[in-house]
Order: structure tokens, then sequence, then C-alpha cells
């Protein structure tokens, strides 16, 4: 690996097979999304479980990773994609030989839509709405597990100090769904800060965010620099701008527009377990990146246009840059954004970009 560190590479894939004929892919463990490159985690005792695709076993001492990237797939599902977004991420950060490399499943054959094939004993999750995976529901048949109690158990897996005596550090990210399960999970989940491990919660494109208060942003909470509307949207005109944060000019018309999961009113599932002051506290305290694609204004890929997800802004990129500005200058969050250069909604883009890398691969000691 190290020896390949200078090499341009048109593919990861195929520099990844030069690693392995090098005879030092070792130390990457798993580089594919292979059954062989899963594992089940039981949840609450079983024996109910999740399956996930990892490059290490959880199970086995190793003394190796110092750093640990938790994914979160979208809408559809597809946690082995996201591990070979993972992967190639990893590769290309030169992350690969001292990084365990997790992604997490949430299946679903709950009807409708979503028809995935359940092993036995697996959780099976609500697919869309405000009772899904996404939103930390519970379920199917299991009321007592919610999707980020799945999470949890990942985390504590990984916190075992007597199997990776030598991590330093976790990263939690998500992609379009998967940052909707991970804005809202770093905001409500109970074991940041019991771990020993820090953790950082990476968020990428979802379509909404959770506010901690009635007020939405108008047109003036988006840098006039940045091109984050629609194509073709023009804002009315104002001869006096607007506060950057208000009630929602059609609020009495869309009157659920701040339950939950958009914002505090109405709870369900794992969310109900704190008060609206500790979720408001845990939301600031905690360590949240918001990488928007520069590109992603277009109503594609199961984009949120309920009046709810609006009242957040027109467009991925607007909704991300306004709650980003929301929660550093009104709840004094040290968060960070990213517009991501030339990243439509893609996860690969967006995992992969080169500042993104230092970010969910950090530089450990």
């Amino acid at each position: 690996m190290k020896g390949l560190a200078s090499i341009s590479c048109l593919r990861w894939s195929i520099c990844l097979s030069l690693v392995l004929l090098t005879g030092t892919a070792w130390a990457a463990g798993c580089t594919s999304a292979a059954s062989a490159c899963t594992e089940w985690v039981t949840v609450a005792n079983g024996p109910a479980r999740a399956l996930v695709y990892r490059n290490h076993p959880l199970d086995e001492v190793n003394e190796g990773i110092s750093r640990a990237l938790v994914t979160i797939h979208g809408q559809g599902r597809d946690a082995d994609k996201y591990f070979r977004h993972a992967l190639a991420a990893a590769f290309l950060a030169g992350a690969l030989e001292n990084t365990l490399i997790i992604s997490v499943r949430f299946a679903s054959n709950a009807g409708g839509r979503c028809r995935d094939t359940l092993a036995p004993d697996e959780l099976n999750w609500v697919c869309f709405g405000p009772g899904s995976w996404r939103n930390g529901a519970p379920a199917v048949g299991n009321p007592q597990i919610t999707s980020y109690d799945v999470v949890d158990e990942v985390l504590r897996r990984l916190a075992r100090n007597d199997i990776f005596p030598n991590l330093k550090v976790i990263a939690v990210a998500g992609h379009s769904a998967g940052g909707q399960f991970v804005a809202r999970y770093g905001m409500v989940n109970q074991i940041h800060g019991h771990l020993g491990v820090p953790i950082t919660y990476v968020v990428a494109n979802p379509s909404s965010y959770t506010y901690l208060d009635s007020l939405r942003p108008t047109a003036s909470a988006i840098p006039s620099t940045v091109a984050a509307a629609a194509p073709g949207y023009l804002a009315p005109r104002r001869a006096k701008p607007p506060a950057a944060f208000a009630l929602p000019a059609d609020a009495g018309d869309c009157t659920a527009y701040d339950n939950w999961p958009y914002g505090l009113q109405n709870r369900t599932g794992y969310s109900t377990r704190l008060t609206d002051e500790q979720l408001k506290k845990q939301l600031s305290d905690r360590p949240a990146i918001y990488l928007v694609g520069e590109l992603d204004i277009l109503p594609l890929y199961g984009f949120d246009t309920s009046c709810s997800a609006m009242a957040q802004g027109p467009t991925r990129l607007a909704r991300g840059l306004a709650f980003g500005k929301y929660v550093t200058e009104n709840y004094g969050a040290r968060h960070k954004t990213l517009v991501v250069a030339a990243c439509g909604h893609s996860a690969r883009c967006m995992f992969t970009a080169e500042p993104v890398l230092p970010l969910i691969f950090p530089k450990v000691n």
C-alpha cells in the first residue's frame, strides 16, 4: 500500500487490485461487498440482529486499527454499495491499513415498494415516512428496538478496548436518507461521551433536518454568492431583506411543519427518551460536519417536497447551508459546513472528494 501511495489511479478498484497483487493488502482486510465481508450484530441481547459489511471482524483483537468509519446508506438500503464507497474513500485517503470500515444495513420488507429478503431474526424496518428507520423509529414487530439502537450497539462494539486497544476516533457518516439518520442520531443518542472514543457525525445531502424551534430559514439565510435554488427559480424581490430565520409564511396551512422529524414536536421512537432541552444541548455540543453538494439542486432521488421540508429551503443545497447557519448562529454549535464542488446527489462523489477525505479519515497519532 505505501509503495503505491504516489500512483495516480483512474479507478480505485484497479489500484486496489494492484495492492492485492503486492501482498500488502492483508492490513486492509475485506475489500469487496461479498458475504465473507459481512457480520451479524445482535441487538438487545438477541435474537434480533442487523447485518453489517465490514473490512475487519468486530470480535477479533486488532491492534492495527486506529480509526473507524461507520456509514449509513440512503433510501435504497444498499449497504453493499456504501461499503464500496467507503473502501474507495479510504484507499484514496491512504487510510485502508488502519481504518475499520462498517456499513450498516436497515432492511425493509414492510410492504409497498420495499421488499428486501430478510434472514431469520433480521430486524425489519418501515421504509418511508416519519416512522421509518431513518428517524430512529422502532422495528416492525420489535417495538423495544429502534434503528438508533442498532448503531448504539455497533459503536459499543467498536469501543471495546480489549478488541481495538488503539482506536482513537470514530466517524459516523450518512448520505441522503442516511444523512437524515446521522443528523438526528448525532443529536439524540445517549452513548456519545460514554465510550472513551470521540465521535464525529458527518451529514451529507439530506432532504431535511430537525429544527430546534419554530423558526425556519428565509432567503436571507443563504449566501448570495451560492446558487442554491433550483434552476429557473427566482426568489421574490423585497424592499427590505427579511431576517435569516422566521416563522414560515404558510405555517397556518402547514400545521405539522414543526413535528418530528422536521422539528421537536410530537417526537416518536428513540427521540422520546430525552427532553427538548437535552436534545438542544446535545446537538450544540457534539461535533458535526454538514456536506452539501454544489450541484444538489434538483428534486431527484427521493427529494422531500412536503410542506414541512419545503419550509427548510427549495433544494438540498439550500437546506444544508441554512441549517448550518442556524445551529451555529442561533445555538452556538461549532459545526462545520462544506460545499463540495462539482458534486450532485452522489454518495461516491461526496465521500471521495479531496476536501472530504481528511474529515472522515482524520489524522491519528
